[in-house]
């Protein structure tokens, strides 16, 4: 079995410049790649696929372009990954699976440093709080004992270091034994995902709303005072810049830019959090299955009222979290039909109220007067319903 593990590493001052370099030559061969196909389509030659261009790389481009071998400093499997993922994109976009790749940039942080296990009698190294890395060396780890270090059991197939918000995070491929499937001796669950509550589940649990707590509030408000100063400093920035050139306000301009990075990833880590634990809570009862509702969050966000409200909550990455560890833990995920009238049906003779309101919090059967809160009708509904499909 094939488990992705991601953790935040430690390296020294050394180590960061190293990999700095690494995920600076990946990102520029990356666009490499694009440039070089964009002009060979222009000039009426054939596209090269990611192993021809590494070829034609390694023999033509760099005897032509003496001042690029230092590319030859780094690892050639992160350089030849970088090729790869170029390759992807642009296959993407010939069937009409994506948009045309832009370049990655340097101010998005874009690009990986890509390292991979190259046969049966090479491995990994991975200890308790290091890991070592092909032309890094050892690299500490912030999270002790997270990865597997078993090396009859677990073996690391490959894996990529990136850079977000000046910090350095690690995510390998380990290949291991299949995990003991439990007994499923729970009752289904079903989950009734909304903005006023994040997730209602059918046993009668509720979730609030994370976005509405205080200290996401002032997180929130921080990061539109920081958005305001950014927006002054590049005006300032591009007034200065015409008549100076470069000055220290390109300089503050970043620390800002970094700034908001980090704002960003700390939400983004309270609402991983926060999901993370309502998916434990959920496996750890053994339920026999559960269900979901297949949201139409595209169309949800096109309502100007609910679209930022629908955006804060992250129902996909939810939807992508359950699915994954239930399929670990031999859990059925049932999805719902987004057209199934979960919230009008009436869980206990199944009539169907019309001209229910989204005003209406609490749900009045007018046939046999069944009382019942709105969201967990809806949560029983989902849970019983037989028009679903599948998740896996």
């Amino acid at each position: 079995m094939l488990i992705t593990y991601k953790v935040e590493i430690n390296p020294t001052n050394n180590q960061q410049w190293l990999l700095d370099r690494h995920i600076g030559g990946s990102r520029w061969a990356y666009n490499l790649f694009l440039d070089m196909n964009k002009r060979r389509y222009q000039d009426g030659y054939h596209y090269m696929g990611a192993y021809e261009f590494s070829k034609w790389f390694n023999t033509e481009y760099l005897e032509a372009n003496p001042d690029d071998m230092w590319i030859k400093d780094l690892s050639s499997k992160s350089v030849k990954q970088a090729f790869i993922d170029a390759d992807m994109a642009m296959k993407r976009f010939f069937k009409h699976l994506s948009g045309y790749p832009h370049f990655r940039a340097w101010k998005r942080e874009q690009g990986s440093y890509y390292f991979v296990k190259n046969s049966k009698s090479q491995i990994i190294p991975v200890e308790r709080h290091r890991i070592k890395l092909p032309k890094i060396g050892w690299v500490r780890l912030k999270e002790y004992g997270y990865i597997p270090t078993a090396a009859e059991y677990f073996v690391v197939k490959q894996g990529r270091v990136k850079k977000h918000a000046g910090r350095y995070y690690l995510t390998c491929l380990v290949e291991q034994a299949d995990p003991v499937q439990p007994e499923l001796t729970g009752e289904g669950v079903g989950i009734d995902l909304g903005v006023k509550e994040f997730a209602i589940l059918s046993n009668g649990t509720i979730y609030g709303n994370r976005n509405k707590s205080s200290r996401v509030k002032r997180l929130r408000k921080q990061l539109r005072r920081l958005q305001r100063k950014q927006s002054r400093q590049y005006l300032a920035f591009k007034a200065r810049k015409q008549k100076e050139g470069n000055s220290a306000t390109d300089l503050n301009l970043a620390k800002t830019r970094l700034r908001m990075q980090r704002l960003y990833q700390r939400l983004q880590n309270i609402q991983a959090d926060y999901q993370n634990k309502i998916i434990a809570a959920v496996v750890t009862t053994k339920p026999q299955w559960v269900a979901l509702e297949d949201l139409n969050v595209k169309g949800m966000m096109k309502n100007r009222h609910l679209a930022k409200a629908t955006s804060y909550q992250g129902f996909y990455n939810f939807r992508v979290k359950l699915v994954a560890k239930c399929q670990q833990l031999g859990i059925p995920v049932h999805l719902t039909n987004r057209f199934e009238p979960t919230s009008k049906l009436c869980h206990e003779c199944g009539a169907k109220k019309v001209d229910l309101k989204l005003s209406d919090r609490i749900y009045r059967c007018p046939v046999c007067d069944y009382v019942e809160d709105r969201d967990i009708n809806a949560a029983l509904n989902i849970r019983d319903t037989e028009n679903f499909e599948l998740a896996y």
